[in-house]
């Protein structure tokens, strides 16, 4: 399997990496043993929302050729949705397996119209900006439809890892994970939308 991880300028950095930490441990398990992963961006330094500046290992690879590409949030999703560049590059996760985003992430996608027909979710202070991206604002933290997965708000990034660790690996693993890093809280609510059948 192969993450794409995709930054730009005013992510917030627990999104990223609250997601990034635990979802990379699968390398950890036989079955996902060859796991790589890029973090990715549009230039090659982004800084988050707190100045803390970051260098992607990839600029503007093809965003297709990943099997699962991640989107975090953060302030600079509000205008980055109108960069029409950033935008068209991001279209390319289309093509990956798993499309997956956190906190304000899923206004990007949205904004690259991998959200329609869908039900997502985001913070719940942007609800309201997500809305005209797809088919239904989910309250749950988690919200599954087919193999677009999108969480709440900053603090569900590990949530979000760890239910994909589960999703994946099966949740003997998940556990395995929450052991690593003591994380001793259960996940919320999840919703998964069922299509026919097949989620």
């Amino acid at each position: 399997m192969n993450i794409a991880f995709v930054l730009f300028d005013g992510v917030t950095f627990l999104d990223f990496a609250g997601f990034y930490d635990v979802v990379i441990r699968l390398r950890h398990f036989e079955s996902y043993a060859e796991l790589k992963w890029d973090v990715c961006a549009a230039s090659d330094s982004v800084k988050d929302d707190q100045g803390l500046e970051i260098r992607p290992g990839r600029v503007l690879p093809d965003l297709s050729g990943y099997d699962l590409v991640f989107v975090p949030g953060g302030w600079g999703t509000r205008s980055l949705r109108y960069d029409q560049d950033f935008i068209s590059w991001l279209k390319g996760a289309g093509e990956a397996k798993w499309i997956v985003s956190v906190c304000t992430g899923s206004l990007l996608l949205g904004a690259a119209g991998l959200l329609e027909g869908k039900k997502a979710t985001t913070h719940p202070n942007a609800s309201e900006l997500l809305k005209p991206y797809c088919r239904e604002v989910g309250n749950a933290r988690i919200v599954h439809d087919g193999r677009v997965i999108t969480g709440g708000g900053v603090s569900t990034s590990i949530d979000l890892g760890l239910y994909v660790v589960g999703l994946l690996a099966g949740e003997e693993a998940a556990r395995a994970v929450k052991k690593q890093i003591d994380y001793p809280y259960e996940l919320q609510g999840v919703d998964i939308v069922l299509h026919g059948g097949e989620q």
